[in-house]
């Protein structure tokens, strides 16, 4: 993306990964949930896959995202968990691979 938008990818980077998921106030374990839900929430699946993949590293279990998408279909629309559940296999079949 650096080098296409620079000044994006550096916002990123510094403030966004470097700043606010690095703040006190919430561990990047707890981030992670905040951030899956609300992507799941607006359907914004083109960052989805990403923050599904960070969440695992973050500590989040298979099972642990499984009922977020689950408990979402009923707060934020069935077609979101769809699309989320869908992205969320996708990321598994690559880390098992």
């Amino acid at each position: 993306m650096g080098d296409i938008t620079p000044k994006l990818a550096d916002l990123t980077d510094q403030v966004l990964f470097g700043d606010v998921w690095e703040r006190e106030g919430l561990s990047p374990r707890d981030r992670s949930p905040v951030t899956v839900t609300a992507l799941i929430a607006l359907y914004c699946s083109d960052q989805l896959g990403f923050h599904l993949r960070l969440a695992l590293e973050n500590g989040l279990t298979r099972t642990e995202l499984c009922e977020a998408i689950t408990h979402l279909a009923f707060c934020a629309g069935w077609p979101n968990a769809m699309g989320a559940a869908a992205r969320l296999k996708a990321v598994l079949d690559a880390v098992q691979d």
